[in-house]
């Protein structure tokens, strides 16, 4: 589960930047409960996606330089006896922020 969990917190933090809404790396740690090391653990592992990212002091505010999307899609199925059960297919992920 630490990979799902690692999935919605690149997500979160994806549509902070979007928005251009996300403070410092410790406000962002506050906002993701998470260190402020895993953090930049997060913002590397989108720049290892090509995310070209970087931070404005002017604004406080890490920002995409480039246009950058991120979908995440997830499909959970149990199979057993020849049975396939489908538990989860979509777009878990895709929240919008509160204002």
């Amino acid at each position: 589960m630490k990979t799902i969990k690692n999935l919605e917190r690149l997500q979160r933090l994806h549509l902070l930047i979007k928005a251009e809404r996300t403070g410092s790396p410790r406000d962002i740690s506050k906002k993701l409960s998470v260190s402020e090391r895993m953090v930049y653990t997060l913002v590397d592992q989108l720049k290892s996606l090509d995310a070209v990212i970087c931070y404005k002091r002017s604004s406080r505010t890490y920002v995409y330089r480039e246009p950058f999307q991120l979908h995440i899609n997830i499909s959970v199925f149990v199979i057993n006896k020849n049975c396939v059960t489908k538990l989860y297919e979509g777009s878990y992920f895709e929240k919008t922020l509160k204002k």
